[in-house]
């Protein structure tokens, strides 16, 4: 079925209960009040900390952008992009968008001005959704943005360029559409990378999403009574599709704004959450303040917290072991997957299979996997091949880039780049990737956008950045450097440079040796790894 058609199933079964809750403790800090104080408080009292609507404004407002998006000419298979934070307006959005039979595509708030022009332009859109922490990024091409597109823009005061979201769809009737739409049509691009760090357009139908939706239910036996805590953004498939089991069971989810361990512990407590996805940072950071004793569990209220899952990159198997110790009734999950299949649950380890940790798991609901070697055979347990993975969730292709789809798409099977083995209990592990990108804290880094820009200062000959084991972010990244000859570059010298780059993208270590490249001239990038990064490794799973 069409994605939209759970969201208007809830709003006629469940009208006046809460389907989306925001927290943004920046506003207002409500850690001071203990959970027994809290549950004596107006929800309102707590604005603009806190906000909520029901299943039935949600599908309401997505019906008056739907509207508006109508009224101004969108119709089906034209493509709306968003760029916001994590708010109430977010989703509402996202299925306004989707009620039209337009495509949605999401943009990662991380993309700077360039970055976000030339997304535009690759997935052709025709309008962006944006808000205010986004205006300056927008003004600095809006007479290109505008041009031929439509911008609107979310929040107060709004800027020249744009048109007011809010004052726009208050005129616009909260009716459905009525479109009829089937779950093969196109639904959403999201954008993803190789090792070049161009991102490439994916393309979603309905029944991707409608599938993720399912699939996340059934994997975290979801009920009505759910409570589930999203953290992430929600332009990563991770976080959207997560939350689309709320979607599917008609529970309730909260939207924090904020990872900082007593924030998630006070929004578990106060909103009695019941589902909590992590990235490995936070669970480390939560797990490090008990350590310490800067939290102490009985202040707050845990008891409903079921299921705590990890996702978008590997996780040892020590943390999970220390999680343990603090909750030993949670239950716990990891999900594998990727944008390409509809983001995460394409390979999951399920609740029961604790005993797996260090896996991501076997085939998730409704999927197949296998693991294959350079001439495209099936490799036998315990040999390392390419992960491929088949199923309702796979793109439709990589829009525009007809080469590209056809590198990865073959008889319907998924070649997800990612190195694995299987058990001989069919558990499959990931044991390199293909790509070098870089997964820290849950976000992809492209190693050769970094290497161009270090290579722009005066003293470097070469540079090649690699990723390097961390406990608590997965990987970080490392530059190894080498200078051009009768030059001498330090180490604070490079950190000042690397200022002019977004701070989750400036090297956490550096090095400066011969960069090492092979007879056609590429770097030996799995060399510098070894060298640097197995070393490491070592040396953290001697201190855990």
């Amino acid at each position: 079925m069409p994605v939209t058609e759970l969201l208007e199933r809830n709003a006629k079964l469940y009208p006046d209960e809460i389907a989306l809750v925001e927290l943004n403790p920046e506003l207002a800090d409500t850690r001071r009040i203990s959970w027994k104080e809290y549950e004596l408080i107006e929800p309102s009292h707590f604005e603009p900390y806190r906000r909520e609507i029901s299943w039935k404004v949600f599908d309401e407002k997505a019906n008056r952008f739907a509207n508006l998006l109508i009224n101004r000419g969108i119709t089906k298979g034209d493509k709306v992009a968003i760029i916001m934070y994590n708010c109430l307006e977010w989703l509402p959005v996202y299925f306004g968008v989707l009620k039209t039979g337009a495509i949605a595509v999401p943009f990662n708030f991380r993309y700077d001005a360039e970055e976000i022009l030339y997304c535009a332009e690759l997935a052709e859109v025709d309008v962006i959704v944006f808000g205010p922490e986004f205006i300056g990024r927008i003004e600095n091409y809006a007479e290109r943005l505008s041009k031929g597109r439509l911008l609107f823009y979310v929040g107060d005061n709004c800027p020249s360029f744009a048109e007011s979201y809010r004052e726009l769809v208050a005129d616009c009737s909260s009716k459905s559409p009525g479109l009829k739409l089937k779950e093969d049509d196109f639904a959403a691009i999201y954008f993803s990378s190789g090792t070049t760090g161009f991102p490439k357009a994916i393309l979603h139908k309905h029944l991707s999403l409608s599938q993720a939706a399912e699939m996340e239910a059934k994997h975290h036996g979801q009920t009505h009574d759910d409570v589930f805590l999203c953290i992430p953004p929600l332009y990563h498939t991770g976080a959207k599709f997560h939350w689309m089991g709320s979607l599917f069971s008609a529970g309730k989810a909260v939207l924090l704004k904020g990872a900082k361990p007593e924030i998630i512990l006070s929004a578990v407590s106060n909103e009695k959450c019941s589902i909590v996805w992590l990235l490995v940072p936070w669970a480390q950071d939560i797990l490090d303040a008990l350590d310490r004793g800067d939290l102490k569990l009985e202040d707050y209220q845990l008891d409903q917290w079921r299921l705590m899952h990890i996702g978008a990159q590997p996780v040892p198997p020590s943390l999970i072991k220390r999680w343990l110790e603090y909750f030993p009734k949670h239950q716990y999950d990891t999900n594998y997957g990727l944008s390409e299949s509809t983001g995460p649950g394409c390979v999951h380890l399920g609740v029961e299979n604790i005993n797996k940790v260090g896996a991501i798991g076997v085939p998730g609901y409704r999927w197949s996997c296998k693991i294959v070697d350079e001439d495209n055979n099936e490799v036998e347990d315990g040999q390392v091949g390419e992960l491929c993975v088949k199923g309702p969730g796979v793109m439709t292709c990589y829009y525009n880039n007809p080469e590209e789809t056809d590198k990865v798409l073959k008889d319907g099977w998924l070649y997800t780049g990612d190195m694995a083995m299987k058990d001989p209990d069919g558990f499959i592990f990931l044991v390199d990737r293909k790509k070098d990108v870089i997964v820290s804290g849950g976000e992809n880094i492209y190693p050769v956008q970094i290497e161009n820009y270090i290579r722009t200062n005066d003293k470097v000959k070469d540079v090649a950045v690699i990723g390097m084991p961390d406990p608590r972010l997965g990987e970080i990244t490392a530059a190894v450097i080498e200078t051009k000859e009768g030059c001498e570059l330090t180490r604070e010298e490079i950190d000042e440079f690397c200022l002019g780059l977004p701070r989750y993208k400036r090297p956490k270590e550096v090095f400066f040796e011969e960069i090492p490249r092979n007879a056609t001239g590429k770097i030996e990038k799995p060399r510098l790894r070894k060298l640097h990064g197995a070393e490491n490794l070592v040396a953290m799973e001697n201190r855990s």
